[in-house]
């Protein structure tokens, strides 16, 4: 099962809104993951963010670029940055994503 955790053992049940950039070149890219109202804040999580881990059968990408949104000091959403920095962390992301989508019946759009 393709998972995305905030919290080590807490599987995150929010569907994110992601965003991809790459370089011209293919080398490097940026992915921008934005959860509405996710679990990870609820009261019963106690707001215990440490990283986003992004776990598949090949193992874990992680990233700790991720910052709570906060309307009128209440937490509404998680957005996370994720950076790829070569072709194969690139490559390796996107496997993540296409397992990610398939286990959550999600489809993608460019735009």
């Amino acid at each position: 099962m393709t998972e995305i955790q905030f919290a080590r053992g807490l599987t995150e049940d929010a569907i994110p809104e992601v965003r991809l950039t790459r370089s011209r070149t293919g080398d490097s890219g940026t992915a921008t993951f934005y959860f509405e109202k996710p679990k990870a804040l609820s009261n019963e999580q106690n707001g215990e963010v440490t990283g986003m881990y992004m776990i598949d059968e090949e193992g874990e990408l992680v990233t700790k670029d991720v910052n709570a949104k906060f309307i009128n000091g209440r937490p509404e959403a998680i957005e996370a940055t994720y950076i790829m920095k070569s072709k194969d962390e690139w490559e390796r992301f996107m496997r993540f994503m296409e397992r990610y989508a398939e286990d959550h019946d999600l489809g993608f759009s460019k735009s």
